[in-house]
C-alpha cells in the first residue's frame, strides 16, 4: 500500500515566498560583492541564494524551482569551478605567484570607474559553486520524494 501524499500548498508561505525571494536575490548579491572589505563573500552569498531558490521549492513545487533556476545545478559547480581557477592563472602572466590578487580598473561614461579584480571572479567562482552544490542536493532530496 502506497502512503498518501497530502497537499501542503500553504496561502501565507506562497505569499511571503513570492514577497521574500526577490529580497533574498538581492541579498546573496550585496553578501558577493562586500565580501572583500567586510565579512561575506561567495560563500555566504551562495547560501543565501540557494536558499531562496529551495524557499521557492516548499512554498511551490518542484517544478517551479526548477524552471526559476533555468540551468541545472551542477551546470552552475562547472562554471563556478572554471571561473575560481581562472581566477588563478593572471598573476602568472604579470610574473606573480599563482593566486596573487590582480586589480584592474575601467572607466564607464556613466557609471565611473569600475573595480574588477581576480578575487572577486574567485568568489563568483565559489557562489556559483555553493549554488549549485546545495540545489543538487535539494533538488535530489525532492526527486526522492516526489517519485
Amino acid at each position: 500500500m502506497k502512503p498518501r501524499r497530502f497537499n501542503m500548498r500553504s496561502l501565507i508561505l506562497n505569499t511571503g515566498s513570492s514577497l521574500l525571494l526577490p529580497l533574498l536575490v538581492l541579498f546573496s548579491l550585496f553578501l558577493l560583492l562586500r565580501g572583500h572589505d567586510e565579512p561575506g563573500g561567495g560563500f555566504i552569498g551562495g547560501l543565501v541564494a540557494a536558499a531562496a531558490v529551495a524557499l521557492k521549492l516548499f512554498a511551490e513545487d518542484y517544478k517551479a524551482a526548477r524552471d526559476m533556476l533555468r540551468v541545472h545545478p551542477l551546470q552552475l559547480v562547472g562554471i563556478g569551478l572554471v571561473l575560481a581557477a581562472v581566477a588563478s592563472l593572471p598573476p602568472l602572466f604579470v610574473g606573480e605567484s599563482f593566486f596573487t590578487a590582480q586589480w584592474w580598473s575601467l572607466d564607464l561614461p556613466i557609471f565611473g570607474e569600475l573595480k574588477l579584480s581576480t578575487p572577486l571572479l574567485f568568489d563568483i567562482g565559489v557562489f556559483l559553486g555553493v549554488i549549485g552544490t546545495v540545489l543538487t542536493v535539494v533538488f535530489t532530496l525532492a526527486e526522492a520524494e516526489h517519485s
